[in-house]
């Protein structure tokens, strides 16, 4: 979809704004295929296929504090991981406050479904599926990643994800989570969503995960970080932490699309290790 087709959104702070134009600068141009899961705009997918078939694919989610962004900023982080044999999807969600807590859990699902449907299509591997995002899609993608409760719903293996790799996410809301203010997509505070939108409260399976944040991220973001990796290792699972120095919270996204950068070669190498990956995974429990 084109920007303008998309209904009107709030102005983020100063530095979101600059961070927004700067990834519309640098996806300009990059082709996609784009499939659609429901009526409203924000419920679609953007495919970019890798240059060879069979590989991997990367679902990654946008930030934008639950309320804003776009599927097409993120085409930026594509190029790199299509050439190196892995499939790039971007995927949309309803935006709060029109839409509080679940909605947009459910359509990165419905999104999940849509995409391991197009797998022949595409010429990805099935069975090889990754999910990541940065900040709110970080959140979304640990959310889904450490649940079990879900996939039965949408006829999907309990395992379709086989690893993790948020930036910036966000692990735990409510008393003690950091924020300046409460999330408008977890609605009013008498709305007990904190709890059950929560990845660190919930882990039900330890997937692998590549937990990455900036030097100079939001303090609350560094700590939780922190805490969802001390609490996967304690559910038994194989996680690994990258602190990228010198980046804030935006340049860490940011870094998604610098091949020679501090997170892409480790998520490269991430992906690839997938049946060593589950062998340590399994080995620990």
């Amino acid at each position: 979809m084109r920007f303008e087709d998309y209904p009107p959104q709030e102005p983020g702070s100063p530095g979101a704004e600059v961070y927004r134009r700067t990834c519309i600068e640098r996806s300009f141009g990059v082709p996609f295929t784009e499939r659609r899961f429901g009526g409203d705009p924000h419920q679609s997918v953007a495919i970019y296929p890798a240059v060879v078939h069979g590989g991997p694919l990367f679902i990654f989610i946008h930030g934008g504090g639950w309320t804003g962004g776009y599927k097409e900023t993120m085409a930026f982080m594509a190029p790199e991981f299509c050439r190196q044999g892995i499939t790039f999807a971007s995927l949309g969600y309803r935006l709060a406050p029109d839409h509080v807590f679940p909605v947009g859990l459910e359509d990165c699902a419905t999104g999940l479904k849509l995409l391991y449907d197009a797998a022949g299509e595409f010429g990805y591997d099935q069975d090889r599926i990754f999910m990541g995002g940065h900040s709110a899609g970080g959140h979304y993608a640990a959310l889904l990643a450490v649940g079990s409760d879900w996939q039965s719903r949408l006829g999907l293996p309990v395992d379709v994800i086989r690893g993790c790799l948020p930036i910036s996410g966000v692990y735990r809301f409510g008393e003690g989570a950091g924020f300046a203010m409460r999330p408008r997509f977890l609605g009013p505070e008498d709305s007990g969503l904190d709890h059950a939108a929560s990845p660190v409260m919930h882990i039900q399976q330890a997937l692998p995960f590549l937990i990455a944040y900036g030097e100079k991220d939001f303090p609350h973001l560094c700590r939780q970080g922190e805490e969802m990796a001390q609490a996967l290792r304690a559910a038994g699972g194989y996680v690994e932490t990258v602190v990228m120095p010198g980046r804030d919270h935006f340049t860490a996204s940011l870094a998604g699309g610098e091949p020679n950068g501090p997170w892409v070669p480790k998520a490269l190498g991430f992906l690839r290790q997938f049946p060593a990956v589950r062998a340590k995974l399994t080995a620990t429990r």
